[in-house]
């Protein structure tokens, strides 16, 4: 059975495809660095709010700030950590009412992308962290993009990874939400109740995969324990009623791209319903020197195509912001 996120849409539209870089075959040739590290999961206090993160690598070496996205948490990043931190000092927060930060209840703190950016702002004031490289995920694109506009001499370099920034692409995914957006009636939130599902959750981890045996279910079974905790699926319905503030600060987004031109690594998996492939290559049109690797993957890439993204990470970073 296809899931509620296919049931509420009408179609699929088609997309067209730009020229790309390189579009990856199931593994890298590049080999996987694999140095032992260890990682910290830490608890900061900011406006008040028990705020998780996780950190590693050496607290001298340049910074790479990881951006999770919805349904999931800083969880997304386990992998990715161990593989990057030999040579970064990596921190992976989880913003309010995700993962194991702290969840207040709804009626004494605005669950706002906004407000998420300016906790993960002071965060990164508390780990004293000058510049980073930012990694930006779904959630994590405009999470990072209004950090980005608020210290634009801080980003030192972008990773994207099926993170939107371009009309481009919200495609029919986004249709029932966008009626939400317009009239905020109880009628249109409760059409959205199935987002915050185990079968929509299982969805964006399977769907699109070219190999869903990489894929483990822990991952949904993680996410949805979270997500069922009492008053979390309002925490999320109010999350997503407030992405439309994100879309009018799209040419403010990519003004920046434009003018501060940061080194750009763009990695997106082509089959992802929610930010599709059309989505990724409007970038180009404000970052042309990006690196641009389409992968036959779907939203949650990272869980099946770690072996080629990883080593792509690596070298990007060697190449951009390391010191030595």
């Amino acid at each position: 059975m296809r899931s509620f996120i296919v049931c509420f849409m009408l179609a699929t539209a088609s997309m067209t495809t730009a020229t790309v870089v390189s579009v990856l075959p199931a593994q890298a040739t590049t080999e996987v660095r694999a140095t032992p590290v260890p990682i910290h999961y830490r608890t900061a206090k900011i406006d008040g709010l028990d705020i998780f993160y996780r950190e590693a690598g050496p607290a001298d070496a340049p910074v790479v700030l990881l951006l999770h996205g919805f349904p999931t948490s800083s969880h997304m990043f386990r992998n990715l950590i161990p593989l990057l931190a030999d040579r970064y000092h990596v921190i992976a927060p989880d913003y309010p009412g995700y993962g194991q930060s702290a969840s207040p209840d709804r009626s004494k703190y605005a669950y706002t992308f906004a407000g998420a950016a300016d906790i993960v702002d002071k965060l990164m004031d508390h780990v004293a962290a000058k510049s980073y490289a930012m990694y930006v995920m779904d959630y994590g694109a405009p999470v990072g993009y209004r950090l980005a506009l608020k210290h634009p001499e801080r980003v030192s370099a972008l990773i994207i990874q099926n993170g939107n920034a371009y009309d481009e692409g919200l495609k029919q995914f986004w249709d029932p939400i966008k009626t939400y957006w317009a009239d905020g009636s109880k009628k249109s939130r409760e059409a959205l109740s199935g987002l915050v599902t185990l079968e929509t959750t299982k969805f964006q981890y399977t769907d699109g995969m070219e190999d869903v045996s990489r894929i483990s279910p822990d991952n949904w079974v993680h996410d949805q324990a979270l997500l069922d905790r009492p008053g979390n699926s309002d925490i999320q319905l109010d999350m997503l009623y407030d992405y439309r503030t994100n879309v009018p600060l799209y040419p403010d987004f990519q003004s920046f791209f434009r003018e501060r031109k940061p080194p750009t690594l763009i990695v997106w998996g082509k089959n992802d319903y929610i930010f599709p492939e059309a989505g990724a290559h409007p970038y180009l049109k404000d970052l042309p020197d990006a690196e641009i690797h389409i992968l036959n993957s779907g939203h949650f890439l990272l869980e099946e195509k770690l072996d080629v993204v990883a080593p792509l990470i690596n070298d990007f970073l060697d190449r951009e912001i390391a010191t030595d």
